[in-house]
């Protein structure tokens, strides 16, 4: 079966490989891992987890914010315009997804109430299986 176009709005956008879910994955130090990859979302999202499971929501707020910005920066070079579907069921999408809803909990954490609302509903408007996951879907 193939793929219809998307006729309502943009084709979704695929990310390329992350630069560093290859460290990641063989278990590599996630601060040595930023250092080589500045640019992934994937390692500041990793950062960001560490540090709320940590309860350190302020550094996980600038790790959060980190990656997300690195995402927006690679959407953008992906074509991405500022809409449109980002899914996760494409592997490289995860780690600005995960950044988004990093970003969404550490907001709440710290009483920003605006960002964590802002984060969570981009989340579910790039990817409602990401919101799922991340236990940030519209209840009901």
């Amino acid at each position: 079966m193939t793929e219809r176009p998307n006729l309502l709005g943009p084709e979704p956008t695929r990310l390329p490989e992350d630069p560093a879910a290859a460290s990641l994955a063989t278990g590599q130090d996630p601060m040595a891992v930023a250092a080589a990859h500045p640019t992934s979302s994937l390692v500041w999202a990793t950062l960001a987890e560490h540090a709320l499971a940590g309860g350190r929501p302020v550094e996980a707020y600038a790790y959060a914010r980190t990656g997300y910005h690195r995402g927006l920066d690679s959407l953008r070079r992906a074509g991405w315009r500022g809409q449109g579907e980002v899914p996760w069921e494409h592997e490289p999408n995860r780690g600005f997804l995960c950044a988004v809803a990093a970003l969404a909990y550490a907001a709440d954490a710290i009483g920003e109430e605006d960002e964590r609302d802002r984060c969570a509903q981009l989340l579910r408007d790039s990817s409602l299986e990401a919101a799922r996951q991340m236990g940030l879907a519209p209840r009901g």
